[in-house]
């Protein structure tokens, strides 16, 4: 669920629990991975809703003009899309419907429509669906 996200926590139960999810607990906090002490939910909380929270912390931007380069602007929904699978490493698009607001029963064609934007900007092998998982690829 959390495949490769390196994070930080110094509380031993949320280590195991981001563990047994597939992130990679750091045994230090620094400025570039994520800090769960910052973000850990204090209330009962879902396991998609926990993926969700720990994909959106973080410096997003730098990560999208990593990934696309400084001189691209994105509408917020695009960069989104961009920013959870780089940090996941591949969603279905029902958990993208999800990790972006939407509730699962919704018909809607936005992600859709996003991921034709996306890919008609920066070509097909930029975001890849395989076997229903949509992954970044390369530009």
């Amino acid at each position: 669920m959390l495949n490769g996200t390196r994070i930080y926590s110094s509380d031993s139960v949320w280590r195991q629990i981001l563990s047994d999810f597939g992130a990679v607990v750091l045994d230090a906090p620094n400025s570039v991975d994520i800090n769960f002490d910052d973000i850990a939910p204090t209330a009962p909380i879902t396991p998609l809703e926990l993926k969700t929270l720990i994909l959106n912390a973080g410096d997003n931007n730098s990560l999208i003009h990593q990934i696309v380069g400084d001189d691209v602007s994105l509408p917020p929904i695009q960069a989104q899309i961009i920013v959870l699978l780089a940090k996941s490493g591949g969603m279905t698009a029902s958990q993208l419907k999800l990790s972006l607001g939407y509730a699962p029963d919704v018909t809607t064609h936005t992600v859709d429509t996003a991921i034709y934007q996306l890919r008609r900007m920066f070509g097909h092998s930029f975001i890849i669906n395989t076997n229903g998982v949509y992954t970044l690829g390369e530009l």
